[in-house]
């Protein structure tokens, strides 16, 4: 019985040692040596004294670790992350206790020391809080590209043809870099200068407004950010990269960046010059997709200066200063089919336009705290403008599909035969020359003072701005009408020959003070009060030359910024052909009156905002047009609710829903029962009993992330609807063409949205990646069109589904990078008024990227990405397009300080514009011409000097850093199209003649 107690007591004995032992760790934070925060995302390695991998594990977002008790013994702890040495330290284990290592300092590393490696597979992306945090390293972009080649790869992420940049369904206002303002108002500049080579990180997040910042209660205002932090040891020094590029077809892309950082001041300088149409350049490889092209041919130069300055006790100063200088030349080939009744008109137009733009712009933000209570923050802006425009168009309307009957529409041969057929309605050949100038001056000032450390606040804002403007703009259009004829039985036509000049005038201004005061623990009630006043006034002078023989300015070629070979044709002086009709002048004075009043509920687990604002609006109207002098006054409230609600489950999950309702009034022109009809083909005419439109938006997001498999899920929804939407009734005229214009109110337009972002690693090294997007949009668009002159309105509706989905898988390691991707986007449309209207579309994009990383210091790399469309009526829009790029690039010096690349792009010469666009109203298919086929020649020269150590800041070829080169791409989500040549009708190149 004694040895079976014995033994029973041993085995419990030896139990709960073995279940102790289980449970004891080697544990640690790790911490940056300089700064003494947290470097989250370390790789920690535990290795036997022969250097035999044992274990390992990654610090979380607070730079900690733990990691199994692996038995007696001594062992080495290794330490390594991006832009870091690497730190090893010898330990001793012992079995019976756990092993606290305490903070441990790693060093930064601007230059990345020769030989050192960073082990493991850089994780994508974390989400901390409401932060979601991208990982630089693990999105290879191509050599010397900037941050718009990798914003582009970033799951979720899309940037579109107009360059707006949206993160998970919602749109990005402000860039900032390690957390400090930058270009405030632009993000294109950071997009296309910031080189990839410096950054780090990428975090996605809800900016505070100044208000909340100041007060410190969050008022649910909030901007969409991206900021963009830089490498561990690079914010101190100086940098400077030279990005020279060649290519044929005269085809150039040139960028220079320069930039002094210590700890109070951050100065950057930035020089790009290029007409690659800014694809990204250099790199920017064939993603796939449907989006991000630029239309036409561009030529872009750009100058900035951003200033950064920060006594982090007392003042911050942010700043920049820029000038942007842009050529383009675009021509667009367009088809439209209007639905018209129980049938349908057609139009073609083909149109040509130059314009040239220049543009300074200034904005800083100045906060001074001259105490803890206090804050005042100054932004003033100041901005000049000037662009000039030629355009040179032919337009064409049918009363039956023009393509039925030709494939050439506007070819005046086929014209001349549609018009024996009876199909032909009109022609307009135009032509104008536009120079427009504007200046704009403006500043907000804030004042906040915290009453007391309970929430208690006063808030004081002011805010002013001015603009002056000029427009000159020098007319054209010669118009043939097949359908009416004149007192002789030939087709009627008249030309239209005006010069309008209009210079413009208005201002703004506002006060506004808010009062905060907490009434329970965590709960305030903030009130607040703004009084705006705005004026404007536009006086146009139309000087009409139609009655003078219609080739009187014919042949002239335009002399930038003048009018004098114009006018010196005219028998008469100028001043005489002034038309006072066609003439107009207006007047606006705006006084508004906002109360509002908002309660907040701050908890630890979540958040409540409920307000309500009411706006008591008057508007004073002068107009004198046509002979006519008006005078009114309107007197209007407008009401605005909003809901704010978040749930934090965790750290890494929240759930957020908001409502907000929104009366908008119609304006004050459309409310005026006057007919404008100075273009005889479009006529528009407004309407005295127009209600106000009410809005009601909802919109639901939802995140979570998962440490330990790498894994994030994102979701968002988003619904909106308008009660009395203001829509346009169009009255078509088949004699003539002719579209008069009324607005009315109507209502049944609603949208909704759904997407969901997922991100994972596929396996445990990480190696192997997956992501996914999916979207599916409903959009329900009523509007009114009716069929001639007397025929009754007819309400029609158009629904519209779309399903976007894009998926990734990718491979990393340290000499190879392939990703899988391709995308999918479908269009369900249904016309309730005709069905032979609807359409289900498709655009696929599937392909590959490649990029080898050879010992020697050399790149190869590759993309390939077929371009599928499907179910249009035309069959030549279904098309097929395979777009192959590459590259090979090669570095010299330490650390690769001089690349040398070669890229080539559209080797196939495969790539096309098309956009098409789809409503109750009408359906437009457009193409435009574009850049395609061509190759570069880039010489990239980096030098960094970072804490007096020298010259390169290349890391080794480990797999994850940002290894030379690389044209390939990421996840699939947009990609660059090309044109499609020369359109038909219009001629060869230059400014032409007007």
């Amino acid at each position: 019985m004694n040895f079976k107690k014995i033994m029973l007591a041993m085995l419990v004995t030896f139990a709960a040692m073995m279940a102790q032992a289980q449970g004891i760790k080697i544990t640690g934070k790790i911490v940056d040596s300089e700064t003494k925060e947290a470097v989250m995302q370390s790789t920690v390695q535990l290795l036997r004294s022969d250097s035999t991998f044992v274990s390992g594990a990654l610090t979380d977002e607070k730079g900690e670790f733990a990691i199994k008790n692996p038995g007696n013994g001594k062992f080495i702890v290794k330490v390594s992350n991006i832009g870091y040495s690497v730190l090893t330290k010898a330990i001793t284990v012992s079995q019976d206790k756990e092993l606290v290592l305490g903070t441990l300092s790693i060093t930064p590393d601007a230059i990345m020391l020769e030989g050192v490696t960073a082990t493991g597979q850089a994780k994508k992306m974390v989400l901390k809080e409401d932060t979601l945090i991208y990982n630089a390293n693990a999105f290879r972009t191509p050599e010397g590209s900037v941050v718009e080649e990798l914003v582009k790869r970033l799951p979720g992420a899309e940037i579109s043809e107009d360059g707006k940049i949206t993160i998970n369904g919602k749109e990005v206002k402000k860039i900032k870099v390690d957390g400090k303002e930058f270009m405030t108002g632009d993000t294109q500049t950071a997009l296309k200068n910031l080189p990839t080579s410096i950054i780090s990180s990428i975090k996605s997040y809800d900016d505070k407004s100044d208000m909340a910042r100041m007060t410190g209660i969050d008022d649910g205002n909030e901007e969409t950010v991206l900021d963009f932090g830089i490498k561990a040891g690079m914010n101190k020094g100086t940098l400077a990269n030279v990005d020279l590029g060649i290519g044929n077809k005269s085809r150039y892309a040139e960028r220079m960046m320069g930039g002094m950082f210590n700890d109070k001041m951050r100065t950057m300088v930035f020089g790009s010059f290029n007409n690659a149409n800014e694809k990204g350049f250099p790199g920017g490889g064939g993603r796939g997709g449907f989006g991000q092209q630029q239309n036409g041919l561009n030529t872009s130069k750009m100058i900035g200066v951003n200033f950064n300055y920060e006594d982090k006790d007392k003042l911050q100063i942010d700043g920049h200063l820029r000038w942007n200088h842009s050529n383009n030349d675009t021509r667009a080939e367009q088809a439209s089919e209007y639905f018209v009744g129980g049938s349908s008109s057609f139009s073609n137009s083909l149109n040509q336009s130059y314009s040239r733009r220049n543009r300074w712009n200034f904005h800083a933000k100045v906060e001074w705290r001259p105490d803890s209570m206090t804050t005042l923050l100054f932004r003033p802006s100041l901005s000049t403008t000037s662009t000039d425009k030629r355009n040179i168009g032919l337009s064409a309307s049918y009363t039956d599909d023009p393509y039925l009957h030709t494939a050439l529409p506007l070819d005046p041969a086929s014209i001349e035969q549609m018009a024996k057929d009876g199909t032909m309605v009109n022609t307009n050949a135009a032509k104008s020359v536009t120079y427009d100038d504007s200046k704009t001056l403006g500043g907000t000032l804030l004042l906040s003072r915290k009453l007391n450390g309970e929430g208690r606040n006063i808030t004081i804002e002011t805010e002013a701005s001015h603009n002056k403007s000029a427009s000159d703009n020098l007319s054209l259009s010669d118009v043939h009408l097949y359908k009416i004829k004149n007192s002789a039985g030939n087709d009627s036509t008249y030309s239209i020959n005006r010069y309008n000049t209009m210079p413009t005038t208005s201002y703004n201004y506002s006060v506004m003070a808010t009062y905060t005061e907490p009434i329970f623990r965590k709960t305030y009630l903030q009130l607040g009060y703004k009084f705006g006043f705005g004026y404007s006034k536009s006086d146009r002078s139309t000087y009409d030359f139609s009655n003078i023989d219609g080739t009187l300015f014919t042949g002239i070629t335009p002399v930038y910024r003048g009018w004098d070979n114009y006018f010196a044709r005219l028998t008469n002086p100028k001043e005489s052909y002034l038309d006072t009709d066609l003439s107009r002048f207006s007047e606006y004075r705006n006084y508004t009156h906002e109360v509002q009043l908002t309660y907040r509920m701050v908890r630890d687990k979540y958040q409540l905002n409920a307000g309500v604002m009411l706006q008591p609006q008057r508007t004073n109207y002068r107009q004198d047009y046509r002979g006519i002098s008006i005078d009114t006054t309107r007197t209007v409230t407008n009401f605005s609710p909003t809901f704010d609600f978040r749930y934090d489950f965790n750290k890494v999950s929240r759930l957020r829903i908001n409502y907000s309702g929104t009366s908008a009034q119609p304006s004050m022109t459309d409310l005026l029962d006057i007919v404008d009809d100075s273009d005889p083909l479009n006529i528009t005419r407004g309407n005295p009993g127009l209600k106000p439109a009410f809005t009601h938006s909802m919109r639901l997001f939802y995140n979570n992330y998962s440490q330990k498999y790498q894994r994030a899920i994102m979701t968002f929804a988003h619904y909106s609807n308008t009660r009395n939407g203001i829509s346009r009734m169009v009255t078509y005229d088949e004699n003539t063409g002719t579209r008069t214009t009324r607005p009315v109110n109507i209502n049944g337009n609603w949208n909704a949205v759904v997407g969901l972002m997922f991100n994972t690693a596929v396996d445990s090294t990480g190696y192997f990646n997956f992501n996914s997007f999916s979207m599916l949009n409903y959009n329900n668009h009523v509007g009114y069109v009716s069929m001639g002159m007397s025929a009754g309105s007819m309400k029609n509706t158009t629904r519209t589904t779309g399903i976007i989905e894009r998926l990734g898988l990718s491979f990393r390691n340290s000499w190879l990078e392939v990703e899988l991707n391709g995308s999918l986007n479908y269009t369900h449309g249904r016309n309730l008024l005709q069905a032979q209207n609807n359409l289900d579309t498709w655009q696929f994009d599937y392909g590959m990227n490649t990029t080898i990383y050879l010992p020697w210091g050399t790149s190869l790399s590759t993309d390939l990405h077929a371009k599928s469309t499907r179910g249009y009526n035309d069959k030549a829009m279904n098309t097929n397009n395979l777009i192959w790029n590459a590259q090979i690039s090669h570095g010299f010096l330490k650390n690769n300080a001089l690349t040398v690349m070669l890229q080539f792009y559209d080797i196939l010469k495969q790539q096309n514009t098309f956009k098409r666009t789809f409503n109750a109203m009408m359906r437009t298919d457009t193409q435009y011409n574009n850049i395609n086929s061509y190759a570069m020649l880039h010489v990239t020269y980096r030098l960094n000097l970072f804490g007096g150590k020298g010259n390169g800041d290349r890391p080794p070829h480990d797999g994850f850093n940002n290894g030379p080169g690389g044209h390939g791409g990421g996840h699939g989500f947009g990609g660059n199209n090309g044109g499609f040549g020369r359109p038909r009708g219009i001629g060869g190149g230059g400014h032409g003649n007007l």
